[in-house]
């Protein structure tokens, strides 16, 4: 292991994530026309696997904190990326749905096992002032790994195979990165035998209302994410090449979500998400419209990027505060409600194009994303409620911080002393 600034290790989990989230989840999506000519697949069929990989990042996000607990956060986060280098290379191998399904659920089990795996990391690399803020920048790497698999589809262009074994290859140096920069830290225990208070009612009620946002969010991008580049390339007839500048242009402004989920964490959620909610359900309509023209579309992207991330950094943080001590569950349970309403979202949306065709499949789930938008003024507010709840979060943080961190062996564990001994 290998010594790390709280910059470094954000910019560290960053890459980590690009290639969790961005190449093997969402990196699926542009490759959907040339896979789905392919292997000869149905709009419907192409649904279901797209729900597969969301549906395994539930049930690795529901065991990951234990994994993180049990395993340590190193072997946690090197166990996801083995799981990501077997779904990518199963991908780039596969000859019918089976095996192209068995690829996507191994990536999404790669994708509920990182995040994790780098909380736990960052509570002993990170000070606790910044893990909201460092937790942001590590999920804007999803857009970096979308960015990334643009080259590829740019220059390879129907070779959607080597593009996979491609990613492989970046998932096996994650691998290796990941051994040599993540502590062995493992569990955490009251130094004092003080244990965190348990959830109250209010943020229990808090979170349901976090959840659902997040759920309907992920119901809404599930459309964009699987079916936007074979929209273009059905509907609008541009080649599978063209839908490459689109996932750029996603990546690219999806890296100003870091920055715009800070900004509205400190000032008004509700607002920001109204509006982001509303910019989502927009770029879904405004590519449905045009999608033979390449710079609308483009457009389409950036503003799709930019509300997407902003959305889930946004629950992210959320969801850090409204649980300030537990912090293996807090960002956990919105990123299970997005992924819960993207797996519920994709088939949908395979259903309303095989019926009724892109245009009102996408058409719809903008409608959706409208509705939703006008709720949020229930969306929870912690920043400012007065007295009793500032007391609540001052007490999590301290019952959570006031904590000695063990190693995998059980003994106590001390970051510097791991350096020392390294060196």
């Amino acid at each position: 292991m290998t010594s790390v600034s709280s910059t470094g290790f954000a910019l560290f989990g960053a890459a980590l994530i690009a290639i969790s989230y961005g190449l093997a989840r969402f990196a699926f999506g542009l490759f959907v026309p040339p896979i789905r000519a392919d292997l000869g697949l149905t709009p419907f069929l192409i649904g279901i696997i797209g729900a597969l990989p969301l549906i395994s990042f539930v049930f690795a996000s529901a065991v990951a904190p234990m994994a993180a607990i049990r395993l340590g956060a190193r072997n946690t986060a090197v166990m996801s990326g083995v799981f990501g280098v077997v779904g990518l290379v199963l991908i780039s191998q596969s000859t019918g749905p089976l095996s192209l399904g068995v690829g996507v659920f191994s990536c999404g089990i790669c994708t509920g096992l990182m995040m994790p795996a780098l909380t736990a990391a960052m509570q002993v690399l990170v000070d606790r002032s910044l893990h909201g803020r460092v937790s942001s920048v590590m999920n804007a790497g999803t857009s970096i790994g979308v960015a990334v698999s643009v080259p590829v589809v740019l220059f390879m262009a129907g070779l959607w195979r080597y593009a996979y074994m491609a990613f492989a290859v970046m998932a096996v140096i994650g691998v290796f990165a990941a051994w040599y920069v993540i502590p062995s830290v493992s569990r955490v225990t009251p130094s004092n035998a003080a244990s965190p208070e348990p959830i109250s009612a209010l943020q229990w009620w808090r979170l349901l209302r976090l959840s659902a946002f997040a759920f309907a969010m992920g119901f809404v991008s599930a459309a964009y994410w699987i079916f936007a580049p074979d929209l273009v390339v059905t509907l609008g007839e541009l080649p599978s090449s063209a839908t490459g500048w689109i996932w750029l242009a996603v990546g690219v402004a999806g890296l100003g979500g870091a920055v715009a989920a800070d900004i509205a964490d400190r000032n008004n959620p509700p607002v920001t998400q109204a509006l982001m909610l509303m910019m989502l359900a927009a770029s879904l309509a405004l590519l449905a419209a045009s999608p033979a023209q390449i710079w609308l579309a483009g457009f389409s992207a950036l503003v799709f990027g930019l509300a997407y991330m902003s959305l889930t950094g946004l629950y992210l943080m959320t969801g850090i505060r409204l649980l300030p001590g537990r912090l293996s569950m807090g960002p956990v349970l919105p990123f299970i409600a997005v992924s819960l309403g993207q797996a519920v979202g994709s088939p949908v949306v395979g259903v309303l194009v095989n019926n009724f065709g892109y245009a009102i499949a996408f058409a719809t789930f903008s409608a959706i994303g409208i509705c939703v938008a006008l709720l949020s003024p229930l969306y929870p507010r912690y920043i400012d409620q007065g007295g009793d709840e500032e007391a609540e979060e001052e007490t999590g943080l301290q019952a959570a911080y006031d904590y000695q961190l063990v190693d995998e062996e059980g003994e106590p564990y001390s970051y510097e002393e791991e350096e020392q001994a390294k060196s």
